[in-house]
């Protein structure tokens, strides 16, 4: 992935544009970083109310971009970057787990990638180590934002979160964790997915029992994996839809005729589900 930073680019009037954008966002407490700017984008973290005795808080990292922007998910596509949380400087930290919400793909002359566009919030769940005493959250957040040109970003914002304490984000953060896919069954999904050629790289058929318009992302168990994004294809029977991708893109050793588990995402329905199946 081609990084550039442009020497033209002013921050002072792009931050200007960015607090006049988010003017109407509630004012800054103790449930609220302040924003973490860069050149195109910022990010802060969110939390939401806490009842005393509770052992986790739920909270969130969230970015905004310029205008016509993006950055990407977990598996970025044809080319890109994943987000990186680094929670190495918080006190107080147990663990701490993101959550990825539902993405979109972006297709140019370069290819298709996945990820958000403008604006995206990532929920979090953090397990303090004395759930008795407050937690100093301090994340590094590591990204990538493009255009048609791609640009790094990063931020470190800081929050307390306390045992106790009340929200104005509740409801947006309980919307973010909505729109993370759902785990479930290939059963409960209606998804099948069989080998249909052989070959070096062999076709794969995926098989959903739907009448939505949906979209797919396939994923290997590793990161090392960087599958092709399924294509609809044609002659699914009514109720169905079809999508064939190609066995590319697997790590060396892998035997693509092997047994494999691989995962899909699909967005588009009622509520996106993600499921993992295996190929004999």
């Amino acid at each position: 992935m081609l990084f550039v930073r442009d020497s033209s680019l002013r921050i002072a009037p792009v931050i200007g544009l960015l607090l006049a954008a988010w003017a109407g966002t509630p004012a800054l407490a103790q449930d609220a970083s302040e924003w973490a700017l860069d050149i195109r984008s910022a990010a802060r973290v969110i939390a939401a109310s806490a009842p005393r005795g509770a052992t986790q808080f739920r909270t969130a990292v969230e970015l905004r971009l310029d205008p016509g922007w993006h950055t990407y998910w977990r598996y970025p596509g044809d080319s890109g970057v994943p987000p990186n949380f680094d929670f190495s400087e918080s006190d107080n930290l147990l663990a701490a787990k993101v959550l990825y919400p539902a993405p979109q793909a972006f297709s140019d002359e370069t290819g298709t990638s996945i990820g958000y566009g403008d604006h995206v919030i990532f929920p979090m769940s953090i397990t303090p180590r004395d759930p008795n005493k407050p937690v100093r959250l301090r994340v590094g957040v590591f990204y990538a934002v493009c255009e048609k040109l791609c640009v790094p970003a990063s931020g470190h914002p800081e929050l307390t979160l306390k045992p106790g304490q009340s929200s104005g984000y509740d409801d947006r953060i309980a919307r973010a964790e909505a729109n993370v896919p759902k785990q479930v069954s290939p059963q409960q999904a209606g998804l099948t997915a069989k080998r249909v050629s052989g070959g070096p790289k062999p076709l794969v058929d995926v098989d959903v029992a739907t009448d939505d318009n949906i979209q797919i992302f396939a994923e290997g168990p590793t990161a090392e994996w960087a599958l092709p994004i399924p294509k609809p294809a044609p002659g699914a029977p009514p109720g169905h839809r079809h999508f064939v991708f190609e066995l590319d893109g697997l790590p060396p050793g892998v035997d693509p005729k092997g047994p494999l588990d691989l995962t899909f995402t699909m967005v588009g329905g009622d509520r996106p589900i993600e499921a993992t199946t295996h190929l004999d």
